[in-house]
């Protein structure tokens, strides 16, 4: 098993690859690979989902599945039935790429190469499903603002308390003081309230809606991300726009007529539907904004999924509604 050395390489696909793997010739054939696997020689491989068909120069040439192999008679040349269409993954890659290639192109095991295409060995199943286990808890703990933990499969139930008062207390100062400042946002809106005090009655809703929307459209734009770095961003945004908007349209015209059936005031329901709409259509940008300014800085876009979205998407939810709330007053 290749192992990495300094600390920040311990994510990198090498660290999890192993090269006890069936390796044949681009001359093998089916009766030289039933040899490979001879029953006293198979407990050398760590995975035997593939044979690796490898040229002079050690460059990966193709891969065969045993299931396949088998299929072909003993003289068939394993060059002849090889997949030439190669899924590969560069040494120092993130481990999480590997995960997301095997699950994209539904294969059991990853083949890892160096900058000149030389095989240097695979990342098996049971690694993926350790990586993806492992990025999945570190992603469940960035979204409710806990700080990353070397392994929090295990440093989860065994940290310290004071490790765990370390990860967890950042981000709650962080939103804390989105909360000050929301809370200073809307006392210099209060003449708003003492005008129409039913204002007061939605802002929890507002800032609820703003925040759902907003934690679907980034927990899809990041897993995206994940899957596919050359995600086309200007379709992909496109759709959420599409979509969000007739959300957008449905919960405010739904709010809006609630809250003139209930409350029979008609500015009061044209400041709710109309900040709903804006407030919606304004998170899912903030859902795409995010991941991509943190994917360009080089940092996990999930991080951004977390406290610092919600303080961001709760600011401005509340700039929204009480900036229509202004506009809408003003002409009444």
């Amino acid at each position: 098993m290749h192992t990495a050395t300094a600390g920040n390489h311990k994510r990198i696909a090498l660290s999890v690859t192993t090269d006890k793997v069936p390796l044949v010739s681009l001359t093998a054939t089916v009766a030289d690979i039933e040899k490979v696997l001879d029953t006293e020689k198979i407990d050398q491989f760590e995975t035997i989902n593939y044979i690796y068909i490898l040229g002079a120069d050690r460059k990966l040439k193709g891969i065969a599945s045993i299931k396949e192999i088998f299929r072909n008679p003993k003289n068939t040349v394993i060059s002849k039935i090889m997949e030439t269409n190669l899924i590969t993954l560069r040494a120092h890659s993130p481990q999480e790429k590997a995960a997301m290639l095997a699950i994209k192109h539904n294969i059991k095991a990853v083949p890892v190469v160096d900058p000149e295409d030389r095989f240097l060995g695979v990342i098996p199943s049971d690694k993926i499903l350790e990586i993806l286990h492992r990025e999945h808890v570190e992603d469940v703990l960035y979204e409710v603002g806990v700080g990353r933990f070397t392994n929090p499969v295990v440093e989860l139930i065994h940290a310290s308390a004071l490790e765990h008062i370390q990860k967890r207390l950042p981000w709650l100062i962080v939103g804390l003081l989105g909360g000050i400042l929301a809370a200073y946002i809307v006392s210099g809106f209060d003449h708003l309230v003492e005008e129409l005090i039913l204002l007061a009655a939605f802002l929890p809703a507002i800032v609820y809606i703003g925040d759902a929307v907003g934690a679907q459209a980034q927990t899809i734009m990041i897993r995206s991300l994940a899957i596919d770095k050359d995600l086309p961003i200007g379709n992909y945004a496109l759709r959420e726009v599409v979509v969000n908007s007739f959300m957008g349209l449905i919960i405010g015209a739904f709010a809006g007529i609630a809250s003139q059936i209930f409350w029979g005031n008609i500015v009061l329901a044209f400041i709710v539907s109309t900040s709903f709409l804006l407030t919606i259509l304004l998170s899912s940008v903030i859902a795409i904004l995010l991941p991509l300014i943190f994917e360009k800085v080089k940092v996990d876009p999930a991080i951004g999924s977390g406290p610092i979205a919600t303080v961001v998407r709760d600011i401005l939810s509340i700039l929204i509604y009480f900036t229509v709330a202004s506009i809408f007053l003003g002409w009444v």
